[in-house]
């Protein structure tokens, strides 16, 4: 049996926020793992997936470089990043990362970075590695609201994203991706936000459609626009 190693990512904390879900999806997807698959003929059915979560500071400085420690630890086949977004109503897929820093507000470090690029030497943007059109489907057959997002903002997530990705255009097999979660919520609330076992099945169908496509990749599965 194949084995792929999955890295998934979340900031470790967001003031005011009490129940984090970048910090409890990841957590629960490596717990409880990627259910059984689908049917014999599920590319799922014949890999064996371990599951390494890591906790990232939001820090401009130091959010790469702590991903960076677990990926050259466990050297991963994928690689996906999650962050809240206080605004979502639904997850969010992320579509692009650019190359630029530009926040009002300071992160852990008390950093605000203005109109700074990212890597001076690198492009204006990436786009994501992550087989979004898949990932919409599972959402829908499991009745979670979500949305494509054009890109993850200026702030830490998107530094993240940046680099991650910077980083997976020097490797050849490896998938990277963001994905934004709301605020954890009610069911049927008209406020923003989704209850927290919505929000870990909607990750757990990130990650089992990151491996079948990785798996079997298909220009089919990617929905950029």
């Amino acid at each position: 049996m194949r084995e792929l190693n999955v890295v998934i990512s979340g900031f470790d904390h967001y003031d005011g926020v009490d129940v984090n879900p970048a910090i409890e999806v990841p957590k629960a997807i490596a717990e409880q793992g990627l259910g059984p698959a689908s049917s014999p003929d599920d590319p799922l059915d014949q890999v064996e997936v371990t599951i390494h979560v890591v906790s990232i500071p939001v820090s401009f400085a130091k959010a790469w470089p702590t991903l960076k420690e677990t990926i050259e630890a466990t050297r991963p086949d994928i690689v996906i990043a999650t962050g809240l977004k206080h605004s979502a109503r639904g997850v969010m897929l992320e579509r692009c990362a650019t190359n630029l820093m530009d926040t009002a507000k300071p992160d852990a470090d008390n950093v605000t970075p203005r109109r700074e690029p990212i890597d001076p030497d690198g492009p204006a943007a990436y786009w994501t590695r992550l087989p979004l059109r898949s990932i919409l489907n599972d959402f829908a057959d499991d009745s979670i609201p979500a949305t494509l997002s054009s890109d993850a903002g200026t702030f830490v997530c998107n530094s993240l994203f940046y680099n991650l990705l910077n980083w997976t255009a020097t490797q050849e097999h490896v998938l990277g991706g963001f994905v934004s979660f709301p605020l954890v919520g009610p069911a049927h609330s008209s406020q923003n936000g989704l209850p927290l076992e919505q929000q870990i099945a909607a990750g757990r169908d990130v990650v089992r459609e990151a491996v079948r496509y990785y798996l079997k990749p298909s220009s089919s599965d990617i929905l950029i626009a």
